[in-house]
């Protein structure tokens, strides 16, 4: 047996999680909502005493589960959630329905893309039609790009090197145009394409080729349909054209800025190919096969009609754990923490590695302005030392995970320092079932190739499954983005 050893040059590390000072384990936030509300309790107490005898054990509840962790958050928020989500349940806020209304009125998409319409353009530069989605509530514009990636597996250290230092430079072109709001890069896997790929095998293959070659590949291609994934992968970029030194005055306008930002990052040399700007047709495909994988390998004539919002589901319900919509179930998983020690360039790729089911992995960011970047760091240094402080206070000495903690935060500021950004980002991963029978093999499909990583941490996005699956679609939303 072999093992492969990645170089030092290709390992990644500099993950950490924001976190405030408070006491006892709380945020700073919860903090001081906790000497609020214990200030409340000591100004009733004065006028009426016996009510410390209900609301200390009710303030002693709260604080316990702001302060106990639950699924990587805080408890308090955990149930909340839970709640909150329970009481839309009751009233049916979780299920949508798509009506049949008369012109002109229309439907949107639902849940988070609901501000969002579709444009079709004009690209200048290649002189093709390009979709546009719009966020008639912020303004914003999110072009999206089709890519072709390479394989760099079996790259050269140098190649791989090089290609992270050229996305290293994007991800700094993005931090100093301040009409870059954010990005996403998804990759969607779609099992099954083995069919297509004989048609195209069927359509090439010579008539005159000796007989061993044409067995070969005969049954190469009957032994494929169970191995092999059609992959599409796609960036989507959030752009504020209003943020300009001449801000457009109208919509053509706004659609043309957002196009010229979009073409001065340069993704060449990042280890990946363009394959083209997306079409509206493009757009409408991805959005509508993404609630019903059925049409994903239909024909373009059966997109262009469609309205935007009839690329949405024709009915979905929003589960705690699950979201079903047309032709499918879905399970979508949000990250809960990073590795602290340096991972391989390579460790997503047990997430990319096709499965039973479709799968849609998506990298979002949005990248900090250099000044924003080290205000942050610095306030993650100060935090870092006053809760290490505090501990040592109490028991006589910090504990060795807050004085690493704090170790990272000031190694961080300087690589910042140094030049390099800083980013926000995380990581959604969607498993699509076609039957809700096959949804405990989706999640447990789903579960493996998250532990196969071997360091990433995920959870189920509890109670915002609709908006985790609709954050993985081009169709302007990015949880980071800020408005």
């Amino acid at each position: 047996m072999t093992t492969h050893e990645v170089p030092q040059a290709l390992m990644v590390d500099g993950f950490r999680a924001r976190r405030s000072f408070g006491f006892g384990g709380l945020s700073r936030n919860a903090t001081i909502f906790a000497a609020a509300i214990l200030t409340a309790d000591g100004v009733i107490a004065t006028q009426a005493p016996l009510s410390l005898l209900l609301t200390l054990p009710v303030t002693a509840v709260v604080f316990g589960l702001a302060a106990a962790r639950r699924h990587g958050m805080s408890a308090l928020a955990y149930y909340w959630a839970k709640v909150s989500w329970r009481r839309a349940a009751r009233y049916d806020g979780t299920s949508y329905r798509r009506l049949l209304l008369p012109h002109p009125y229309a439907l949107d998409l639902p849940g988070v893309g609901a501000s969002s319409t579709l444009i079709k353009a004009h690209d200048p530069t290649s002189g093709r039609p390009v979709g546009v989605v719009h966020d008639r509530t912020t303004d914003y514009m999110t072009v999206t790009t089709l890519l072709a990636p390479g394989g760099s597996l079996m790259a050269p250290t140098g190649a791989v090197q090089s290609s992270l230092r050229t996305w290293s430079s994007v991800l700094d072109a993005m931090s100093t145009d301040e009409q870059v709001k954010g990005a996403s890069v998804t990759i969607q896997i779609t099992p099954g394409a083995g069919e297509a790929l004989g048609d195209d095998v069927a359509a090439r293959k010579d008539p005159n080729a000796p007989q061993l070659a044409k067995k070969i590949v005969d049954e190469l291609v009957r032994t494929t349909p169970h191995a092999t994934a059609s992959v599409a992968p796609w960036m989507s970029v959030t752009v504020d054209p209003n943020a300009s030194a001449n801000p457009p005055v109208d919509l053509a306008e706004k659609v043309a800025e957002a196009l010229r930002v979009v073409d001065s990052l340069d993704l060449s040399g990042t280890g990946t190919d363009i394959e083209r700007r997306a079409t509206d047709v493009d757009l409408r495909r991805i959005v509508r096969a993404a609630y019903d994988p059925d049409v994903f390998n239909a024909r373009d004539k059966e997109f262009e009609e469609l309205s935007w919002s009839e690329c949405g589901p024709q009915a979905a319900d929003d589960g705690w754990e699950e979201y079903a919509h047309d032709g499918g179930v879905s399970v979508s998983w949000v990250l809960r923490e990073m590795p602290r020690r340096p991972i391989s360039y390579s460790v997503l790729l047990p997430l990319l590695a096709p499965g039973r089911f479709q799968r849609r992995i998506t990298l979002a960011y949005r990248v900090l302005d250099p000044y924003e970047g080290e205000a942050v760091l610095e306030r993650e240094i100060s935090h870092a030392h006053n809760t290490a402080r505090a501990t040592a206070e109490v028991k006589g000495r910090a504990k060795y995970s807050q004085r690493a903690d704090a170790a990272r935060a000031e190694r961080a500021a300087a690589q910042v320092a140094g030049g390099a950004q800083v980013v926000d980002w995380t990581l959604m991963v969607t498993a699509t079932a076609r039957r809700t029978a096959d949804l405990p093999a989706a999640r447990q499909e789903l579960a493996r190739a998250v532990k196969a990583t071997r360091g990433i941490r995920m959870r189920p996005a509890y109670g915002a499954q609709s908006a985790v699956f609709a954050a993985q679609l081009p169709i302007g939303y990015n949880p980071l983005v800020k408005d």
